[in-house]
């Protein structure tokens, strides 16, 4: 169930990320202005915010990925399914 919940709250960040690249941003230039000057003059190239998007995507599709494995192990669905030729039968052949 914690793995869950962890996965969902990922692809919620994924989610936040992808749409609104700049609260990212913001938050870069809140932590280099603990150790630099004159950090609130620095601006994100477009190319910088496609990139930043592009993780977002990529953490939601992720975060999806493993609470649906998550949900799907939960079920007791860990093993491959017991077909004729896995069920331990014995065949004769010749």
């Amino acid at each position: 169930m914690l793995h869950t919940v962890g996965a969902v709250l990922f692809a919620l960040q994924g989610v936040v990320t992808a749409l609104a690249p700049q609260l990212s941003t913001r938050m870069v230039k809140r932590m280099l202005g603990e150790n630099f000057e004159n950090t609130e003059r620095l601006e994100a190239k477009p190319s910088y915010l496609r990139q930043i998007r592009a993780l977002g995507i990529g953490m939601a599709a992720a975060g999806v990925a493993g609470a649906v494995m998550e949900r799907v192990s939960d079920d007791g669905e860990t093993g491959p399914a017991e077909t004729d030729e896995t069920s331990g039968e014995e065949r004769i052949e010749g």
